[in-house]
């Protein structure tokens, strides 16, 4: 399982020109489900995502986490993170989860994370999507389980 954390101003996900989420102050997190992920890897990351310290405080140091900071989440699936590019010049996908059971353990991200923090908006899993996002740092990390 992967997780590319952003943290963000503001970013939103459209679908056929529609909003269908979106955050202020917080965190976007773009999730890659592998086909040998589990309930206990959603479970590891999503606690994993909460406390992870990348706001600054007082002295401007990456010590606080989304819930010291009062930040939103966007919690985005994409699939394309689980892809083999290790060669060739063209991504393999045999590495992800099956549609049915990545939308399953998203869903698990989801409300693992909902049920510990608020807010939290998300695409929509399997749709074509828009991803808007102004990067605050720009500081970006890849957290991998």
């Amino acid at each position: 399982m992967k997780a590319l954390i952003q943290r963000v101003k503001h970013a939103h996900v459209t679908v056929n020109d529609s909003i269908v989420g979106g955050i202020k102050h917080g965190m976007l997190v773009l999730v890659g489900i592998d086909a040998h992920d589990t309930e206990q890897n959603v479970d590891t990351l999503a606690d994993r995502l909460l406390k992870y310290r990348l706001f600054a405080d007082e002295q401007g140091r990456m010590n606080l986490n989304i819930g010291q900071v009062d930040g939103s989440i966007l919690l985005v699936s994409q699939f394309t993170l689980s892809a083999d590019t290790h060669k060739g010049l063209r991504p393999g996908f045999s590495t992800a989860a099956t549609p049915a059971e990545g939308e399953r353990l998203f869903n698990r991200v989801v409300e693992r994370i909902q049920s510990q923090h608020s807010p939290v908006a998300t695409g929509q899993f399997g749709a074509d999507m828009q991803v808007l996002l102004q990067n605050d740092g720009p500081v970006t990390f890849l957290l991998e389980n």
